[in-house]
């Protein structure tokens, strides 16, 4: 099985507004960029669909470490999530759950991947992690140019 590490980040201008997803996916000495867009969308969707966008390029099952500074990403699928599934995709308050439609995407495509979830500081001195930053915002910002 191959390992790969795949990092991730989201960047929205307002919270609704324009957004931008990027990741960097790492296996040995190969490393592709990725990044995309939504035009209307939340920090915290962009922050998931960056996650998603990097499983989703995978050909075949990996062992993958995914790098979050979304403490919402990774706390949602390592601890919430089952939680979310026993009570029928609603909260502990018993609200509908946030974001569900791309949860459930992300479960679907963890599960044909052993990953591991690492929290790391945002906007510090992780490298991977400020590129992508860069690459998210640019493509928030693009869209933000467009309007």
């Amino acid at each position: 099985m191959k390992t790969v590490r795949l990092i991730t980040d989201g960047s929205c201008k307002g919270n609704p507004g324009p957004g931008g997803w990027a990741c960097v996916l790492k296996y040995n000495h190969h490393v592709k960029e990725m990044f995309g867009f939504a035009p209307e969308t939340t920090n915290n969707r962009m922050e998931m669909q960056a996650a998603i966008e990097g499983l989703r390029a995978l050909k075949e099952p990996c062992e993958v470490t995914v790098v979050t500074d979304s403490e919402y990403l990774k706390n949602g699928i390592t601890k919430w999530s089952e939680g979310w599934i026993r009570k029928g995709w609603r909260t502990a308050t018993g609200e509908p759950v946030k974001n569900s439609d791309l949860w459930k995407e992300l479960l679907n495509l963890t599960g044909k991947h052993k990953t591991h979830w690492t929290w790391t500081k945002g906007h510090a001195s992780d490298e991977e992690n400020n590129r992508c930053d860069e690459l998210a915002q640019r493509a928030a910002r693009e869209q933000v140019s467009k309007r």
